[in-house]
C-alpha cells in the first residue's frame, strides 16, 4: 500500500473524478459512511454521537457521517465550528442535506441557554441537533455524548491551530470520551515523519481514506487501530512522490497460502544458521526453530562445539552441526572449510545470531559473506564483522543465488540502529533521523535487502523501494527477537528464492505480529523473545484472515491497519 503526501492525495481525487469519473461528492459520501461504518461497530452500544465539524471538507465528511449515524437510530449532536455561510462545494451541499433532517432552520445562536436541542418532527426518531459556534449551552450536550468523532481539520490543514478550531481541539483533549478522527487528528501535519508540534486532538481511532499519510504512520497519533478506508479512487489513480509504501496483509498473503496435500519437506528448503559462541547459544538456537516456526522443510545449526549440546537440546526437530573453535569458545578460522562446505546445497544460510565479537570469527564471517553463492541472512554480530568495512557487501556484481538465476545471490541485512550506524560510520541519532533514506540508499548502494529495525521497522530494496512495517510494539525491546527476526527471514526465504524481498516483507510483518499477539497476552514488560515463538501460528492465521477481508463480507473497511497496537 502507497503512502503518499497531502499533495499526492489531492492528485489522486482530481484524477480519481476527472480520468475515472467519480464525482467528488461520491468520495465524500464514501467518505463519511466509511466513518460511520466504523463508529457503529466500533462502539455499537453507544446510543449518542458527538460530531465536531470544521468548515472545509473535513466537515464535508462530519456531516456525511452525523447523517449516516442519525439514519441508524443513533442520537446525533452536530458542532459546527463555522458560519453555514462559510462552508462551499460538497461540504456545503452535505450540510444542507443534515439540516434538512431537522424539518425546521438550522441553530444560529438564537437558541436560548436553557433551551433543548431540535429535534426531528417525528417522535420515533432519536435526537437530533445542530449547534453552531463554541458559546452555546448546546456545546456541552455535544461532549457529553458517548462517543465523539473529530471532523475539524483534515490533511489540507498546515499548524498551528488558532481561535475556535483550538479551543475545541482543547475541550476534546480535555475529555475521557472515546474520539473517533476523521481523516487525522485535527491540528496534525499529514506530512511529518515524526512527532507532531503544537495542538493536536487526542484520537482513540482513526478513519483515513485511500492510502495513508506520512504521519499516519510515523506520528503515533493513536493508541488504537488506523483505518485506511477504499472510497472510490482506484489503485492505477494512485501514486506517491515518496516511493515508499506500508506493508500489508495482502501484499504478503499469497507467500503464506495452503499448502498443497503432496508436499513434502524438501519442498520447503533447508536452511543452515553459522552462530552460537560460549554464552550465547541460546541466539543461535531461537534463530534456528524461528526458521522452522516460519515454514522451513529443514534447518541445521552449526555452531561452537562445546555449545553444541545446548542448542540441540533447545528442540528435537534442529539438526546441528560441530564447529572448531577458538580457546573463547568462539567458532575458529580452522571451521571455515567445513562451514563452506554445509553451506553449498543449502537454500538459505543465515549467519550471525550470537556469533560474538571474536576476530577470527569475524574473519571466518567475511569470508564465508564473500565467497557464498547461497541467499544469506546477516544479523548481530555478523554484521559488526563489516564494521568500516560496508564496501565489501557490493553485490552488483556477482553472480549466483536461487538455481538458474542470473543476478547476484540475495543479501539481507538485519541491522538495528547501533549496528547500522557502525556499519555507514553515522552516529546512532543520524539514522534515527533519517531512517527511511538511510536505509534506501544503503541498500540501492550495495545491491542488497536492508531491514532497519525499529519502530517502524523499515525494509529497503536494491531498486530504491522503501517499505514500512506497521506491526510491532515496544515489548518487542527485549534480547532475543532479532534472532527471531533472523530465522523467520531465512525460514521464508528458503519457501519462496525467487520472491526474497516479497519473503523478507512477510517475515518482518509477521515478526511484528507474533509480537503484538503475544504482548496483547502477556503485557509489553513480561514479553520474552520466545513468546513470538510461541506466537507465530496465531500470526499466520490472522494474516490469512486479514487478507481475506479485502474480498470479504466487509465492504469499504477491508484495509484496517493497526498501526499500534500495544496494550489496549
Amino acid at each position: 500500500m502507497k503512502i503518499v503526501t497531502t499533495a499526492d492525495m489531492r492528485e489522486i481525487d482530481r484524477v480519481t473524478s476527472e480520468r475515472f469519473g467519480v464525482p467528488s461528492r461520491a468520495l465524500m459520501e464514501n467518505a463519511g459512511a466509511a466513518v460511520a461504518e466504523f463508529a457503529l461497530l466500533q462502539h455499537p452500544s453507544a446510543k449518542s454521537f458527538g460530531v465536531i465539524c470544521g468548515k472545509g471538507n473535513n466537515g464535508g465528511d462530519g456531516f456525511v457521517v452525523a447523517r449516516k449515524l442519525h439514519e441508524a437510530g443513533k442520537q446525533v449532536m452536530v458542532l459546527l465550528l463555522a458560519d453555514p455561510a462559510d462552508l462551499r462545494g460538497d461540504a456545503a451541499e452535505n450540510y444542507k442535506n443534515l439540516a434538512s433532517l431537522l424539518k425546521s432552520t438550522p441553530l444560529r445562536n438564537k437558541r436560548k441557554k436553557s433551551a433543548a436541542p431540535a429535534r426531528s418532527r417525528s417522535s420515533a426518531t432519536p435526537a437530533f441537533a445542530i449547534f453552531k459556534g463554541g458559546k452555546e449551552t448546546g456545546v456541552e450536550l455535544v461532549f457529553k455524548c458517548d462517543v465523539l468523532v473529530d471532523a475539524i481539520l483534515g490533511s489540507g490543514f498546515r499548524p498551528p491551530v488558532s481561535g475556535m478550531y483550538a479551543q475545541a481541539i482543547a475541550k476534546i483533549n480535555a475529555t475521557t470520551t472515546p474520539v473517533i478522527a476523521v481523516d487525522i487528528p485535527s491540528g496534525a501535519d499529514s506530512d511529518v515523519m515524526g512527532g507532531q508540534t503544537g495542538s493536536v486532538a487526542r484520537a482513540d481511532a482513526i478513519v483515513t481514506f485511500t492510502a495513508p499519510r506520512p504521519a499516519h504512520v510515523f506520528g503515533n497519533l493513536t493508541s488504537g487501530p488506523t483505518v485506511i478506508a477504499s472510497i472510490g479512487s482506484p489503485d492505477e489513480a494512485i501514486h506517491s512522490s515518496l516511493n515508499l509504501n506500508l506493508i500489508t496483509p495482502q501484499d504478503i498473503a499469497s507467500l503464506v497460502d495452503p499448502r498443497p496435500r503432496d508436499s513434502n519437506k524438501g519442498m520447503y528448503g533447508h536452511v543452515l544458521v553459522v552462530g552460537g559462541s560460549l554464552g550465547k547459544a541460546g541466539a543461535a538456537a531461537m534463530a534456528g526453530f524461528s526458521a522452522l516456526r516460519a515454514g522451513a522443510g529443514l534447518v541445521t545449526v552449526a555452531t561452537a562445539n562445546s555449545v553444541l549440546p545446548t542448542v540441540a537440546s533447545f528442540h528435537p526437530e534442529l539438526m546441528t552441526e560441530p564447529l572448531e573453535e577458538t580457546q573463547a569458545g568462539a567458532i575458529s578460522l580452522k571451521a571455515l572449510p567445513t562451514a563452506e562446505r554445509l553451506a553449498e546445497h543449502k537454500t538459505v544460510l543465515a549467519i550471525g545470531p550470537g556469533i560474538s565479537r571474536n576476530e577470527e570469527t569475524a574473519e571466518v564471517v567475511r569470508k564465508v559473506v564473500s565467497e557464498s553463492v547461497v541467499p544469506m541472512v546477516l544479523d548481530a554480530d555478523g554484521l559488526n564483522a563489516f564494521e568500516g568495512r560496508a564496501e565489501d557487501f557490493n553485490r552488483k556484481d556477482r553472480k549466483g543465488g536461487a538455481k538458474g538465476a542470473e543476478k547476484s545471490p540475495t543479501l539481507v541485512l538485519t541491522p538495528h540502529p547501533g549496528e547500522m550506524a557502525r556499519l555507514t560510520g553515522l552516529s546512532t541519532q543520524d539514522i534515527q533521523r533519517d531512517r527511511v533514506n538511510i536505509a534506501r540508499s544503503f541498500a540501492h548502494d550495495h545491491g542488497l535487502i536492508l531491514v532497519l529495525k525499529g519502530d517502524r521497522t523499515i525494509v529497503a530494496s536494491p531498486d530504491g523501494q522503501a517499505w514500512v512495517n506497521p506491526t510491532g510494539n515496544p515489548g518487542m525491546a527485549t534480547g532475543g527477537t532479532g534472532d527471531i527476526l533472523t530465522g523467520m527471514v531465512a525460514g521464508i526465504l528458503a519457501q519462496n528464492p525467487h520472491r526474497a524481498f516479497e519473503s523478507v516483507l512477510a517475515a518482518v510483518f509477521l515478526h511484528g505480529l507474533a509480537g503484538d499477539i503475544a504482548c496483547e497476552r502477556l503485557g509489553d514488560h513480561s514479553l520474552v523473545a520466545t513468546d513470538l515463538i510461541e506466537a507465530l501460528p496465531d500470526a499466520f492465521r490472522q494474516l490469512r484472515a486479514k487478507s481475506a477481508e479485502k474480498t470479504g463480507k466487509t465492504r469499504r473497511l477491508s484495509r484496517t491497519v493497526n498501526l499500534y497496537i500495544g496494550l489496549r
